[in-house]
């Protein structure tokens, strides 16, 4: 039994290594534009290698670059067409 324990323990131990956490932020990602700049380029050249948490860091970064903290748009509603005309006789 007590072998069994310990191989489950190593077990969770190695799969919990395997993902490391991202050391960046999106908050430092805008601050350091070249830094963003390399990371859009890894994403775009090796999705898997870079992964999907730092890839999407650096997406939000971008857009909240880009964007601001403004409201979203908006657009205008198109504005009705006259009505077809009525046939005269």
């Amino acid at each position: 039994m007590k072998i069994h324990l310990t191989i489950a323990v190593c077990t969770l131990l190695l799969a919990a290594c395997h993902q490391r956490a991202p050391t960046e932020s999106v908050e430092s990602l805008m601050a350091n534009p070249e830094r963003l700049k390399d990371v859009r380029a890894q994403c775009k050249a090796d999705h898997a290698k870079v992964g999907d948490a730092l890839c999407n860091m650096a997406a939000e970064a971008t857009r909240r670059r880009f964007m601001g903290s403004g409201t979203p748009y908006t657009p205008m509603p198109a504005p009705l067409a006259p009505p077809p005309p009525t046939p005269k006789d």
